[in-house]
């Protein structure tokens, strides 16, 4: 891992997640790029209209400050840090940096009291979620240790989900994690336990993985699977795989539980299939 990309909108919850990328950061030997899109008005953006420079010149200014006020905190000293600013929407500067910057992680923190079901669901952190090809980590709390001793990965084991286990066994390698991989069974998908884990031990072959753990867990849907198995195994993350246009909802079979966007706690990570 070289390089990181957080967005910020220099609030108390991208501040959450800045400080989770530069405990990354420090452990990985990388650098951050730090990035503001200021989301202009169209007739800033385009500049149109007599008093557009002027005014789009403030607002730029304005970040600048705010990138230097930033700059200056205990936390962010010695630390490899690039500013940039965007003037477009979020999550098309967030890919058009990823990509020329070659960015290996996008870290972005959550807002709001509805906490994930306001990040997900319409939202930008969505878009980000849905279209970035490489892992998102969403930051919801402040974390002055980040721990990623047991991450857990839930995934329904089909093919598809091949280059996005990838992707996550190697994240759990770097940050020397203990991997939890976990099918949740539910009525409506019923498997017996014994075909489960088949199936997850056929998946998992020749994948190259290790220090791991297959586990089934029994439930009435798979976001509260999930939630029930982070909980009992004291988690640390989840991980999880999005599929394009379809976003997270892929997995979930059409939507992302309130259950699971309001009460999951901990950082979520997401990976491409």
């Amino acid at each position: 891992m070289k390089r990181i990309l957080v967005p910020t909108d220099f609030s108390e919850q991208a501040d959450n997640a800045l400080r989770v990328a530069v405990q990354i950061a420090e452990k990985q030997e990388c650098e951050i790029y730090l990035l503001h899109s200021m989301e202009l008005p169209s007739h800033l953006a385009n500049g149109t209209g007599g008093g557009a420079m002027p005014e789009a010149l403030f607002f730029i200014k304005l970040a600048e400050k705010q990138f230097e006020e930033l700059a200056q905190k205990d936390y962010l000293q010695g630390v490899r840090l690039n500013q940039a600013l965007g003037h477009g929407e979020i999550y098309n500067d967030i890919k058009e940096a990823a990509a020329n910057k070659e960015v290996d992680l996008v870290v972005m923190g959550s807002h709001g009291v509805n906490g994930f079901k306001e990040m997900f669901i319409g939202s930008n952190t969505e878009k980000v979620v849905r279209t970035s090809s490489i892992p998102v980590l969403v930051i919801k709390n402040s974390h002055p240790t980040f721990k990623t001793e047991n991450f857990v990965f839930a995934t329904d084991f089909s093919e598809e989900c091949r280059n996005a286990f990838n992707d996550a066994r190697k994240f759990a390698k770097k940050m020397n994690a203990k991997m939890h991989l976990l099918y949740v069974n539910t009525p409506s998908g019923f498997k017996t336990t014994p075909k489960a884990y088949e199936l997850m031990e056929s998946f998992v072959k020749d994948m190259g993985a290790e220090n791991y753990t297959l586990n089934v867990y029994n439930d009435v849907s798979v976001e509260k699977g999930i939630l029930g198995f982070a909980a009992d195994n004291k988690v640390d993350i989840i991980g999880m795989s999005t599929h394009g246009r379809k976003g997270i909802a892929h997995f979930f079979n059409g939507s992302i539980s309130e259950d699971l966007v309001n009460h999951a706690q901990m950082p979520v990570i997401t990976f491409k299939i």
